[in-house]
């Protein structure tokens, strides 16, 4: 059966239907068994407060023109609903992505996540920042209440990540060794601070900072490989990289296989769930067809999130 007939089709999400997969679990759980995973963890999670998060779905409803392609999305589910989906799947730790478009939000978000984390034991403690005056400040008082993970969008924020207003903060971060999940690719359409050189400016300042680039970089994979060879606490996650939905427009270059094999105790999974156009097993899938082994798969999969974030 196919990932569009698993889904149900872009109708059903663009009406505000639901187009879960049947059996979805199932085949998780064999995936899992395949390579021995005692679980998954992953990093690319989205939870939001539910006005914040019905803006994103209606963005993505109408992101067709932006993308060349329809974005339903697969688990459009009320919250309650996508945790216990989550943990259906196996996903052990995830997190709760969010992020600021403007100035004075991100400090309200934070509010909320640390609130979502409190009574969400297996979500990692997710905050985030924007270049305003003052983020110093609400980015410790994040890190000194616990966030363990921050998540930085330039594309949506439409900020240059080397802003002076945030090279403290990445120095925070740097310090206490907090990763910060960062969408600075290019992918799914190119902003005016997206792209490899901005965040090569701030790791030459920030040479420890524990960045993990989403989306592998999408579609600028090379130059972000470049820049996890040359910087040691440079991770990747997977999102959305090798399915089938980005293979058509961004494709991985198959003649960095091996390089991305070399850096497999420094690849994340992510999936960007809900938010996907397709199931989420075939995120899983994706990666085992790669063809790098289970050793690689676990790794990817479960062990180096679990070591990053010290998961019992």
């Amino acid at each position: 059966m196919s990932d569009q007939s698993l889904r149900g089709g872009a109708g059903a999400a663009g009406t505000g239907d639901s187009a879960v997969p049947e059996g979805e679990a199932g085949r998780i759980a064999a995936f899992r068994e395949r390579h021995g995973l005692p679980g998954l963890v992953d990093v690319h999670t989205h939870f939001m407060p539910e006005r914040v998060l019905r803006k994103v779905w209606a963005y993505f409803d109408s992101a067709g023109p932006l993308t060349g392609s329809p974005w339903p999305i697969t688990y459009r589910e009320e919250e309650e609903r996508r945790l216990a989906l989550l943990r259906e799947f196996g996903v052990r730790a995830f997190t709760s992505m969010l992020y600021p478009h403007k100035a004075g939000m991100a400090e309200w978000l934070n509010g909320w996540a640390a609130d979502f984390a409190a009574r969400t034991p297996d979500c990692l403690h997710t905050a985030t920042f924007f270049p305003e005056p003052g983020v110093e400040a609400y980015v410790r008082r994040a890190v000194a209440d616990g966030a363990r993970v921050f998540k930085a969008h330039v594309q949506v924020g439409a900020y240059d990540p080397a802003d002076p207003l945030l090279d403290p903060v990445w120095g925070l971060l740097a310090e206490a060794g907090v990763p910060v999940v960062t969408h600075c690719g290019s992918g799914p359409a190119p902003g005016k601070h997206t792209g490899p050189e901005p965040m090569a400016r701030v790791l030459a300042r920030h040479p420890r900072l524990p960045l993990v680039v989403a989306h592998l970089g999408m579609p600028e994979y090379t130059e972000f490989l470049d820049l996890a060879e040359q910087y040691p606490r440079v991770l990747l996650d997977t999102t959305m990289a090798f399915t089938d939905f980005s293979e058509r427009s961004a494709p991985f270059p198959a003649h960095e296989l091996p390089r991305l094999a070399d850096l497999g105790d420094r690849v994340l999974l992510g999936s960007d769930f809900p938010n996907i156009p397709y199931p989420y097993a075939h995120q899983v899938e994706a990666i085992e067809r790669l063809g790098l082994g289970s050793a690689w798969v676990r790794a990817v999969c479960h062990d180096n999130a679990a070591e990053l974030f010290r998961l019992p």
